[in-house]
């Protein structure tokens, strides 16, 4: 893998930020649990380590801590938050909770200079920041010096240079800090030496190399939904092995409008890549009958697709591995990596194990990956376009789409309503301005008049969001023009529908989902 930097996560809801921007400097990063930090660093030895915000208290009795072997390592280490703080404490400076609290938007000003600040700030300087924290550092350890402040922090950011470590009490890896990413790139490229050399191109050829060594001459089944994350395992997985790799494609009826037939168009007929096409449409919308709660269709499609799909993969014969797509955000929001227990968000995801029934050992590729990494790795591979610039689209399809009960006449109206939208927003040239934009078939009827008939039908909702990560989300701000033109379309051409709206709810950072 080369150069890389470990950030050691204590909960913070931003924590995967940080990652993101040390990739931006071209540094492979990982992230780890605090707890399972000292087992990670027995095994590699990273080039620099960075310790992450969290929503405890240093001075809480049962305070997550920096594992010892980060300061037996002898790398750089960078504490932002939380971390300034544990980092501190652990050298023996003190923290305590602070009368003034900080939240949001403040400004620090710069009182030394340190490498961390090369070419970003100077001595005399100020600057916007984002803080979030109610302790505070009030004595610092032997060795460090003071080089930022703030109204509520008096030591913003501090830093002993002889041993390469830096605290900053406020957070460089949000975009309220318009300079953090180059603070972060200064840690990575300046302090801890890395050579800014990880590329995608670089990814592609390590994660081939690691699927021949973990596949060797065994069989793998992936299961293709016909989404960006799936599409890239295949063709990934079939340029390392190639016929070892057989694919399945579980149909459940719930898909966007001819989607089904575009997978096997392109996949089997394109790339020639062995395509197994389990259509059950029947099957998920007998067992969706009735079913309102939401958590309920996603756990029923999860079990049915692993019914359905373990079906299929039973007629190929002697199969090892089972392939799939989980990306970095699964993992992340899956996973409780502060010890408490997990929160359930991707319920229709098999993160971390599959039922032991199946009797297959997980290859998740992309595991380390963001959305628009997997992107720029499917460009990398060849993917068309068309497919690599999709919006993302939910495992569980348009049963989500449509609170309430699943019927056959909801999806059909659905699925028109949702494909007139993505038209419009590709006949406005805004496809590729969006990250996600789909239509939701609200569980209310309106009454109307259309023409001399009064009707009583269905309200649509349309949203639009962009985002770099899926991390976070805004929502896209169409003109009225363009929801005008869209909202006449949908009524007028989709029978069932006398009502569009359009929801501007936006996912900043910490909130769990949305579809």
């Amino acid at each position: 893998m080369g150069d890389e930097i470990l950030i050691i996560d204590f909960g913070s809801q931003v924590t995967q930020l940080i990652a993101r921007r040390v990739r931006e400097a071209g540094v492979y990063s990982e992230i780890v649990p605090f707890n399972r930090a000292a087992h990670w660093l027995s095994r590699r030895r990273p080039n620099g380590i960075i310790l992450s915000g969290g929503p405890a208290s240093v001075g809480a009795r049962e305070a997550p801590r920096a594992p010892d072997e980060v300061f037996a390592s002898g790398v750089p280490v960078l504490g932002i938050c939380y971390g300034q703080m544990a980092l501190v404490a652990r050298l023996g400076g003190g923290v305590e909770t602070a009368d003034h609290r900080e939240f949001g938007r403040a400004e620090v000003s710069i009182t030394e200079t340190c490498a961390l600040f090369d070419g970003v700030w100077k001595k005399g300087d100020s600057d916007q920041v984002w803080m979030s924290h109610g302790d505070r550092v009030m004595r610092l350890p032997d060795g460090f010096r003071t080089v930022a402040t703030s109204r509520g922090a008096p030591f913003a950011a501090i830093a002993d240079e002889a041993r390469h470590y830096y605290g900053l009490m406020f957070h460089p890896e949000v975009v309220h800090t318009p300079r953090g990413g180059q603070l972060i790139a200064n840690f990575a490229l300046r302090i801890c030496g890395c050579a800014g050399d990880w590329t995608m191109a670089a990814f592609k050829d390590d994660a081939i190399a690691r699927i021949r060594r973990q596949v060797g001459a065994g069989r793998v089944v992936c299961g293709l939904s016909g989404g960006v994350d799936s599409s890239v395992v295949a063709v990934l997985l079939h340029e390392a092995i190639g016929d070892q790799l057989n694919c399945v494609f579980v149909d459940h009826g719930l898909l966007r409008a001819g989607e089904g037939e575009e997978v096997v168009r392109l996949f089997r007929d394109h790339y020639n890549i062995p395509l197994v096409h389990a259509r059950h449409e029947k099957r998920f919308l007998d067992a969706l009958a009735g079913v309102g709660d939401p958590e309920e269709k996603r756990k029923t499609i999860g079990r049915l697709f692993i019914e359905t799909f373990e079906e299929a993969a039973a007629k190929l014969g002697k199969v090892e591995f089972l392939a799939q797509g989980t990306l970095y955000p699964d993992v992340i929001e899956s996973v409780s990596f502060t010890g408490g227990p997990s929160v359930t968000i991707k319920s229709h995801h098999n993160v971390g194990g599959l039922p032991e029934r199946m009797n297959l050992r997980l290859v998740e590729p992309l595991r380390e990956l963001f959305k628009d990494e997997v992107r720029a790795l499917g460009r990398e591979l060849g993917l068309p376009d068309v497919l690599i610039a999709r919006h993302p689209f939910p495992g569980p399809g348009l049963a989500i789409r449509m609170p309430g009960e699943v019927t056959v006449e909801k999806r059909d109206i659905l699925q028109k309503a949702d494909a007139i939208y993505l038209d419009e927003i590709r006949n406005a040239g805004l496809y590729d301005e969006i990250w996600q934009a789909f239509a939701v078939l609200l569980p209310v009827r309106s009454v109307g008049v259309m023409g001399d008939a009064r009707t009583y039908d269905y309200v649509c909702a349309l949203r639009a969001v962009t985002s770099s990560d899926g991390m976070t989300a805004d929502y896209y701000d169409f003109s009225h023009e363009f929801l005008g033109r869209a909202a006449a379309r949908i009524i007028n051409e989709v029978k069932g529908i006398n009502r569009v709206v359009y929801d501007i709810t936006s996912k900043p950072p910490g909130t769990i989902e949305w579809e």
